[in-house]
């Protein structure tokens, strides 16, 4: 990239806990001292960031620029189905609790550092993780983890983003009776039949390492990594929360993981089923299909050599 490709930023106010007009004077700042172009486009509600997004995308074709998406990890997850195919390349901005997808890239989680990585940034193809025709840049969802991330959602709103607030939400979410998932699953020409309360898919190398499951190594082979469990008590769901949050879930006698390139699940009976899909949580039909998607996304990530190996 150089400073005369033009950046379209898609904001979304909603998404994080910066306010927005601090957050383009930051990046106006920045962009018009080092000679830049660029243009925000930022939408109202988010229902309408997928037209922003799509509207980005052509103009960063046109201009042959970039789009920058500016919000937490479900913006991105937005924006970047927009991106994903169409040549052009994509930055973020991020502004959520975690961060896990520019994390795990180097970028930088405040908005001055991460806007001064963009000038004169590097593109650098990814790969993402695609559920039923639809992409996921961290991970994909199913059972007792898209009600967590409602629940953390709901505890936001009342007393703000932080990673506490997230915890207390796990904890509140983990003493209600949860259902188990009666599932078939098939990869690599097997399939087996497993009670679980959820699954969940990653694409996040940081994350995986954050939690303690050494499986890191199989996304840099294009597979993804799939997490479950047998069926377990509420005591055992806590314990297995702890050793996430001291980075040894992959010690623990009830944790079943492996990689991938294709899964599909099945729900037997059920025909559809809540999803979460970095942190947006909808609605999808049986059966599953889990894969890494044909493309990759080309992320704008910093020059610095040693920034990104901090990744």
């Amino acid at each position: 990239m150089s400073n005369q490709q033009p950046l379209l930023f898609v904001m979304n106010p909603g998404s994080g806990s910066q306010d927005i007009q601090q957050t383009q004077d930051t990046i106006s700042a920045i962009l018009s001292a080092a000679g830049c172009r660029y243009e925000f486009m930022v939408v109202e509600e988010g229902a309408q960031l997928i037209t922003a997004a799509q509207q980005a995308v052509k103009l960063a074709q046109e201009r042959s620029g970039a789009v920058i998406a500016v919000g937490g990890d479900g913006t991105l997850n937005t924006v970047s189905q927009a991106v994903l195919g169409a040549g052009v390349p994509f930055g973020v901005l991020p502004q959520g609790t975690f961060n896990y997808f520019a994390r795990c890239y180097g970028i930088p989680q405040d908005t001055e550092s991460a806007t001064r990585c963009l000038i004169n940034a590097v593109i650098k193809p990814v790969n993402v993780g695609k559920l039923n025709g639809r992409i996921f840049l961290v991970n994909a969802s199913l059972g007792l983890y898209p009600q967590l991330l409602e629940d953390r959602e709901a505890f936001k709103q009342r007393f703000g983003r932080n990673r506490l607030v997230a915890l207390g939400a796990a904890l509140m979410t983990l003493l209600k009776a949860h259902r188990q998932l009666a599932v078939q699953i098939e990869y690599a020409g097997e399939i087996r039949t497993l009670r679980t309360p959820t699954i969940v898919v990653n694409n996040n190398a940081l994350q995986l390492e954050h939690i303690g499951i050494d499986k890191g190594d199989e996304l840099a082979r294009n597979h993804l990594v799939a997490i479950t469990s047998t069926p377990v008590s509420t005591p055992a769901l806590y314990g297995m929360l702890l050793r996430g949050l001291l980075s040894r879930l992959g010690e623990d006698e009830n944790l079943i993981s492996f990689s991938f390139e294709k899964m599909t699940v099945r729900l037997g009976k059920r025909r559809r089923i809540k999803v979460a899909m970095d942190g947006e949580v909808s609605y999808m039909y049986s059966p599953l299909e889990f894969s890494v998607a044909e493309h990759r996304l080309p992320l704008l990530v910093p020059r610095d050599p040693i920034r990104r190996s901090q990744s």
